[in-house]
């Protein structure tokens, strides 16, 4: 499918334009990685795209030359604690904040995948909805982010082993839930989100399963 026209076509050519989009919004455990990256005009890169329509191996060779041609890039992580203590949205917008800031070049724009910017950036900036997709410099962003972020799931599972950290990175999937009820939550999990807090909360799982059967019904 071809890309959409798509907004950094419509910016001042000479402007500096960072991409910033995030990873891990939906997992059970671990943490948030948002990147913020500016690309180099004269050193393109082929085959940028979401994240997610990548397979593992493009990412990772993708991810290495964004990281050797880009002018400059950054990535952060909100860990499970900040997460845990002012919710999933504002982690987001947290992150998309503190990583913008933290680019050593100062873009004179920025485009966030998404429908919501951050209260407080450090340039101006548009939200775009679906621009992990349509616009190259936030597809960039996404694959550093998620990149970023599965290896650090990996590393988990080092220290947490019995999760299946390295193969769902922390998402819900089935296997990840057997286990947890297994083993119960490691420090890594997300207190927030209502399966792990289903097991720190008596009462709370069978709600839990109910509310998933009827939805799976």
């Amino acid at each position: 499918m071809p890309r959409r026209r798509n907004v950094t076509a419509t910016l001042d050519p000479a402007w500096l334009v960072a991409g910033v989009d995030e990873a891990g919004r939906g997992p059970l455990a671990g943490p948030l990685a948002v990147a913020a990256v500016i690309l180099d005009p004269a050193r393109r890169i082929r085959g940028l795209d979401d994240s997610k329509q990548l397979s593992e191996a493009r990412r990772e060779a993708l991810y290495a030359r964004i990281v050797e041609r880009a002018l400059a890039w950054q990535v952060v992580f909100i860990d499970r604690a900040e997460i845990d203590r002012i919710n999933i949205f504002q982690a987001t917008m947290l992150g998309m904040s503190r990583a913008l800031a933290g680019l050593a070049v100062s873009p004179h724009y920025a485009l966030l995948d998404g429908n919501r910017l951050p209260k407080s950036l450090s340039c101006p900036a548009r939200a775009v909805v679906g621009g992990d997709a349509s616009e190259p410099v936030i597809s960039a962003a996404s694959i550093l982010a998620k990149v970023s972020r599965d290896r650090h799931m990996v590393a988990l599972e080092q220290r947490y082993p019995g999760y299946g950290f390295a193969r769902h990175k922390g998402y819900a999937v089935p296997e990840h839930v057997a286990a947890l009820r297994r083993l119960g939550p490691c420090p890594e999990h997300r207190h927030s989100f209502a399966p792990v807090r289903a097991l720190l909360e008596p009462g709370l799982f069978d709600a839990v399963a109910e509310s998933i059967a009827c939805a799976d019904a």
